[in-house]
């Protein structure tokens, strides 16, 4: 029994081990892409040889941060109402989607010098696949453009998100203004060809 309780004392407490790691990787490296491991290993509470024994490589933690984030924003975008009229739906989503764009930034920088652009594309595959749902219902509705591939709608709507992110950096936006300059300019993008572009949220 004493044997049992130990294991499950030392499962339990690699769980937190880990927890803590992921968790400072995604504040750390949501800071800077740059962040060391070592700066990662000191805001966990651990030490190098903990955070080896349980990441072989910087491409896994960063990989780890990055899939927190990730679920993390899909959870938060659960929430967002994407039924009814599809131009409003998408201004709903860009409402809520973009600031998540923003946050997790530099950790996006970071998971690009790390991982295989498969693993990022992977890993964006729930989120990726909400708003492809959104876009095929408006291409059936007739308000978003058919000549273009979807993935590549979607492509452009997270252009433009970590555009504006990139946008308050330099000073040029400010963030309250920056989901009705996405939302304007996703519209334009997405409607077809030779009709005219609804205002920015209203969907007429």
């Amino acid at each position: 029994m004493a044997s049992k309780n130990s294991t499950a004392t030392k499962r339990a407490d690699a769980l937190r081990s880990i927890d803590a790691i992921v968790q400072a990787a995604a504040e750390c490296l949501g800071r800077s892409p740059e962040a060391s491991l070592s700066e990662i290993a000191r805001a966990a509470g651990v030490g190098r040889v903990t955070l080896y024994a349980h990441f072989a490589s910087r491409a896994e933690v960063v990989d780890a941060a990055m899939s927190r984030a990730i679920g993390q924003g899909d959870k938060a975008l659960d929430a967002v109402d994407l039924t009814g009229d599809p131009l409003l739906a998408l201004a709903r989503y860009v409402e809520a989607g973009w600031p998540l764009v923003d946050q997790a930034r530099a950790l996006l920088i970071a998971a690009q010098k790390e991982l295989p652009p498969g693993r990022i594309r992977e890993l964006h595959s729930a989120p990726a696949a909400r708003i492809e749902t959104l876009v095929a219902r408006g291409r059936e509705a007739g308000v978003f453009r058919t000549d273009l591939p979807i993935a590549w709608l979607v492509n452009v709507l997270h252009s433009i998100m970590h555009s504006a992110a990139d946008e308050i950096r330099a000073g040029r936006l400010t963030s309250d203004r920056a989901a009705g300059h996405i939302t304007a300019t996703v519209l334009a993008a997405f409607t077809p060809p030779g009709t005219p572009v609804p205002e920015s949220g209203t969907g007429t």
